[in-house]
């Protein structure tokens, strides 16, 4: 009788332990479910006006603002003239700058030297600021991506990043901005006067906006102290802007730093109401020194590489020129109109 009893007590805590066991797997699950459910934030592409967002080499999760969060800030970093096959420090020193940066990148045009085929984009800008690829949510074509005709290597590279109704202009949404992205190889895209295909669509582009802040992206600046100079192409898109005031315009071309005061679009300083452009032409490409100290010129910095990092607030925005040498060298903040 005391075996038989050993055996069934035996029995009766095994059965025990199983059952707590089951019980314990089943919370288990349970718990889980409910931190997969909760504690995964997912986030979400801002939406770019005509078509989808991204090419086919540029879907890896990134940091970006669903469209219509205007109450967010949101950080865009870049720069233009970038990845040049003859000398990839430069591109290598900035890219190596953008990995440390927090948000979305913008680029500025002359993005691969010397002709942007798909031989250029591969070897020479993959290797560097295709680090950021991912990231990389607002390109924009210079005068050396149309040297290969159609920009065929760019927007090969970028796809629909970079044409997302079908040509090399478009905007979206980010926080309480509205970024548009313009092409100014007037020469290659039927113009950039009012009458154009881009001047139509900018127009209408800015009369459907409801955003409280506006940014403008292209390459060739209207005022510029550098080798290049003053660009009159481009005057047609500081008009629209300033009509429904816009507050900053980032260029390339020039390979230097450049901020100016904020001006109307014959080139006089107004505070408040004015346009404010910077110049950000340190991507990785050859530098060069200033010809001349155009007027309303507030900032110049010429011989190195750096990149310029925006954060948008829902009201106002900082700017930050961060040289490659580590220091910041021009930083400010200015409300939205």
């Amino acid at each position: 009788m005391k075996d038989g009893r050993s055996v069934a007590r035996q029995a009766g805590l095994l059965i025990v332990v199983f059952i707590a066991t089951f019980a314990l797997l089943i919370g288990g699950r349970a718990l889980l479910g409910r931190a997969s459910s909760d504690g995964i934030a997912q986030s979400s592409a801002p939406a770019l006006s005509g078509g989808p967002m991204l090419s086919p080499a540029a879907t890896p999760p990134r940091s970006v603002v669903p469209s219509g969060s205007a109450d967010v800030t949101v950080v865009l970093t870049g720069a233009g003239d970038i990845a040049d096959c003859a000398a990839l420090d430069g591109a290598t020193r900035t890219s190596d700058l953008l990995l440390r940066e927090t948000g979305s990148i913008f680029t500025v045009g002359d993005n691969a030297y010397e002709d942007g085929s798909t031989a250029n984009y591969t070897d020479c800008y993959a290797p560097t600021w295709g680090r950021v690829l991912g990231r990389t949510i607002l390109p924009a074509a210079g005068n050396h991506d149309w040297v290969t005709a159609g920009a065929a290597g760019y927007e090969a590279y970028f796809g629909t990043t970079a044409t997302p109704q079908g040509v090399t202009w478009y905007s979206t949404d980010l926080g309480a901005w509205h970024v548009i992205v313009l092409d100014s190889n007037c020469d290659s895209v039927g113009g950039c006067d009012d009458a154009s295909p881009q001047g139509q669509w900018l127009r209408k582009d800015l009369a459907d906006s409801t955003a409280h802040c506006t940014l403008a992206i292209w390459h060739h600046p209207r005022f510029s102290s550098g080798e290049h100079g003053d660009d009159g192409h481009v005057a047609p898109f500081w008009t629209q802007l300033y009509a429904a005031q816009a507050e900053l315009i980032i260029n390339g071309h020039d390979h230097d730093y450049e901020r100016f005061a904020p001006m109307d679009p014959s080139g006089k300083v107004q505070r408040p109401g004015g346009l404010r452009e910077i110049v950000v032409g340190t991507g990785g490409a050859e530098l060069r020194t200033f010809k001349k100290q155009a007027a309303n010129s507030e900032f110049r910095q010429a011989g190195v590489w750096g990149v310029l990092r925006l954060t948008l607030h829902p009201a106002n925005y900082d700017w930050e020129f961060l040289p490659a040498t580590g220091e910041i060298a021009d930083s400010g903040s200015t409300p939205c109109h």
